[in-house]
């Protein structure tokens, strides 16, 4: 994450309190957020991912209109109208809870989501090569795509060899919904912490659902189902699967526990 504090596990101080609102409120952490992301009544605060990126998605969100399918929280400005104080950006408190077991619910919110914002325009974080973000999650997405080279491994290999040419049209996706959908009753699907990736339309519910067979126990005869019929569905499997052992490559996390969790998705989308 880009702009984290220096201590990761710290509560936003007095001062950034302040500048959101919330100065005599003390901060609760919450479940999930890598520890890092804190509730001060009305008002969620996270370490942002740097300037461009967190001004950019905050005045495309606080301009997003709620529909019966999804929500989004909207970001809170400081004292001063900024989007950032500090090392932190803030967003409305919105009731729910992940659940990643109901991956379908997730897929539909995702669709909503990227129906709505299929018309914004590639923002220059994800185009200008002096601008591109350098943490594990966007180099590993970039590898997935052909952007830069993958990690030498046989399971990667395997699922390069797979890769075939995608004609949906790329556009900006959410890059990591299971975990980041909330679910309240009474209420639309709230999708959370966005990270954008510029990529064809269905991508985002296809890392959804690879990961939902991972790490959920969903079955793998599951995997196209779930697709809905979006157009390059198979595809996309392989390449969100290649982007999620992409990142556990960079992170220094891929071991023999990890080979053998994905293996039967490799099996799935990229069969010999």
């Amino acid at each position: 994450m880009h702009g984290a504090p220096g201590d990761a596990a710290a509560p936003p101080d007095a001062a950034v309190l302040a500048a959101f609102g919330v100065a005599d409120i003390a901060p609760v952490r919450l479940v999930g957020g890598r520890g890092m992301t804190w509730r001060a009544g009305p008002v969620v605060l996270r370490p942002h991912d740097g300037a461009a990126v967190t001004d950019w998605r905050a005045a495309v969100l606080d301009g997003l209109d709620e529909t019966p399918a999804f929500r989004t929280p909207r970001p809170v400005r400081t004292t001063t109208g900024a989007w950032r104080a500090g090392e932190w950006e803030a967003w409305a408190w919105a009731p729910g809870r992940p659940d990643p077991s109901r991956v379908e619910a997730v897929v539909d919110a995702g669709r909503a989501f990227h129906d709505a914002i299929a018309g914004l325009r590639r923002p220059a974080f994800l185009e200008d090569p002096s601008e591109l973000l350098d943490d594990a999650w966007s180099r590993a997405d970039r590898m997935a795509w052909g952007d830069e080279p993958l990690p030498t491994d046989p399971t990667l290999d395997r699922l390069a060899r797979a890769f075939r040419p995608v004609a949906t049209p790329s556009q900006l996706v959410h890059g990591d919904l299971l975990g980041n959908v909330l679910f309240a009753d009474g209420a639309p699907p709230t999708i959370i912490d966005w990270p954008p990736y510029w990529r064809p339309a269905g991508t985002g519910e296809a890392v959804a659902v690879v990961d939902a067979v991972c790490w959920q126990g969903v079955p793998t005869s599951a995997l196209v189902p779930l697709g809905h019929g979006t157009p390059d569905w198979p595809q996309l499997l392989v390449r969100a699967l290649a982007f999620r052992i992409a990142t556990l490559h960079v992170l220094g996390a891929w071991d023999d526990l990890a080979v053998a969790r994905h293996a039967a998705v490799v099996e799935a989308v990229a069969p010999v």
